[in-house]
């Protein structure tokens, strides 16, 4: 496995990956010494996200190698789904994934979603529009949603 750190707006990123794909994007909550030279397998990646992070990309072409269970990846793979500026809620991905009652297995999921902002937990919300809990903290995911909004929040001064 290769490994690299970058620095986004959101702070220090960790990205892991290998020839069989990108099997870890976690955003850091220290200050980290960025990556001299990214490794080859990575540099994609890296590139989306700078990418992403300019407003220039809405949709990740990466080749993805997250591990989890496979009720895990059948989550992530629902949250792939989610298109660019929307959000839906826990219950909401739940029924999408055919089990209203899962819905706290479905949010354990979510939460371990091992691919930060490529696949998009931060785009699920409360049902009663909440920004609840997200493993890179609230701040980052309201940064994140604000980041996506067609509408963008002016300065009146």
């Amino acid at each position: 496995m290769e490994t690299c750190i970058v620095k986004s707006p959101l702070g220090f990123t960790k990205i892991v990956g290998d020839i069989d794909g990108i099997s870890e994007v976690t955003v850091l909550n220290s200050e980290e010494k960025e990556t001299d030279i990214i490794p080859l397998e990575l540099e994609d990646c890296v590139m989306q996200l700078q990418e992403y992070f300019e407003g220039n990309r809405t949709v990740f072409n990466l080749k993805l190698n997250p591990r989890g269970t496979e009720f895990q990846k059948n989550v992530w793979k629902q949250l792939e789904q989610i298109p660019y500026g929307k959000t839906i809620s826990y219950l909401e991905l739940s029924k999408q994934l055919g089990d209203i009652k899962a819905i706290r297995a479905v949010a354990n999921a979510n939460g371990k979603n091992p691919l930060w902002i490529i696949i998009p937990c931060h785009r699920v919300i409360g049902s009663d529009g909440s920004l609840t809990g997200y493993a890179g903290g609230l701040h980052r995911k309201q940064w994140l949603l604000e980041h996506e909004s067609p509408y963008k929040q002016q300065s009146l001064f």
